[in-house]
């Protein structure tokens, strides 16, 4: 380790903050499971809460301009990875989305894409000679992310697919983006909607339409929404002891995508609420860490954990409060999942790695 670097630079505040919603979901991933088939699942996400530490920790100490310049050889293997997914993944409810892994172990890559996604674009961002962004950098940038994200939709996956969009956007955004150029890409993408909906698959379909209007199949595409709302709805101000949509398995997978809704019923407004603005602080920290950077590629590497980060946030409870489609995308640090904890942790040791390095000349 350089003399430079030290873990007294490390972002120790933000660590606390993540850790106080690590816990969270934990006691609600052993509240939600108890006396079912998934009772334990708490354990198995304490483990893997402390894999992700170490993960963390390790890679914060590897040089992120070491990273930056091997990334070519990352992302060929990370679309080598989404291919073997395709050939020789598990098949579960129709989809090829992990790998089985000695141990009895599913490891998701498209995951661990995202961290190869961020580094790509902030190279390549980093790299621009002119500050002015072309159409060609659009191009550039929409086939560093389009390319895995095409074979992620085959597997077929949208909601992973989609949350490497905003790691683009963000590029994109930093870059110098015009308001004429933005205004051009929503067109196009308008445009392109009635395209997209026909290579959707028919229960993708059915729920944007039972988004849309839930009332018109709620026992069919429109229960987890249904549920999640009288979930959310029954936590009143202070929570319910009760907890009876949870409890009752009324609520549909509460120790994944849905645990807000569980944990909203338990603990009401004020606890759902706590826990935004947990989510808040966090975003905020991450944001200063991208100001205190002491080059433009960690600026760029950081606000890309940001832009995931905020997108996994926003949509999910947005999914949970019936303002999004139902898209299978977990809530960060709280969902059960050890693919997703990883990727979290390992993202955050990316941002500790560029905080402790911005005294370094």
């Amino acid at each position: 380790m350089s003399r430079y670097i030290s873990f007294r630079d490390f972002d120790w505040t933000l660590l606390i903050f993540v850790l106080i919603i690590c816990g969270l979901g934990v006691l609600e991933i052993r509240s939600a499971t108890a006396h079912t088939k998934f009772a334990g699942a708490h354990v198995r996400q304490l483990y893997w809460i402390a894999a992700g530490l170490g993960g963390m920790f390790v890679l914060s100490l590897v040089n992120y301009q070491v990273l930056l310049e091997r990334v070519h050889w990352m992302y060929v293997g990370a679309v080598a990875s989404l291919m073997v997914v395709l050939i020789f993944g598990q098949k579960y409810l129709g989809a090829r989305r992990w790998v089985k892994l000695p141990g009895g172990i599913h490891f998701q890559p498209s995951e661990w894409v995202k961290l190869v996604l961020i580094l790509a674009v902030a190279k390549y961002f980093a790299e621009m000679h002119s500050r002015d962004l072309s159409w060609s950098d659009f191009v550039k940038a929409g086939a560093i992310a389009g390319v895995p994200m095409l074979m992620v939709l085959a597997q077929p996956d949208l909601g992973t697919a989609l949350t490497y969009l905003p790691i683009a956007i963000m590029g994109l955004f930093l870059g110098g983006l015009h308001w004429k150029q933005a205004a051009v890409v929503l067109l196009l993408a308008g445009l392109a909607m009635p395209l997209a909906w026909h290579h959707l698959k028919p229960y993708q379909q059915q729920r944007l339409i039972s988004f849309m209007e839930p009332d018109a199949d709620a026992k069919g595409s429109g229960y987890q929404v249904k549920q999640s709302l009288i979930a959310v709805g029954s936590g009143g101000l202070f929570g319910s002891s009760q907890e009876s949509q949870t409890r009752l398995a009324f609520l549909p997978v509460p120790q994944t995508d849905f645990i807000f809704a569980a944990f909203a019923e338990g603990h009401g407004f004020v606890g759902a609420m706590g826990v935004l603005l947990l989510y808040f602080i966090v975003l905020m920290r991450l944001t200063q860490n991208a100001q205190t950077a002491p080059d433009r590629a960690g600026t760029f590497l950081v606000m890309g954990v940001v832009a995931v980060l905020a997108f996994h946030i926003l949509v999910n409870v947005g999914m949970v409060l019936g303002f999004m489609p139902v898209t299978g995308i977990p809530l960060p640090l709280m969902s059960y999942g050890g693919s997703s904890v990883l990727f979290m942790f390992l993202a955050l040791g990316m941002v500790m790695n560029v905080r402790m390095r911005r005294f370094v000349n």
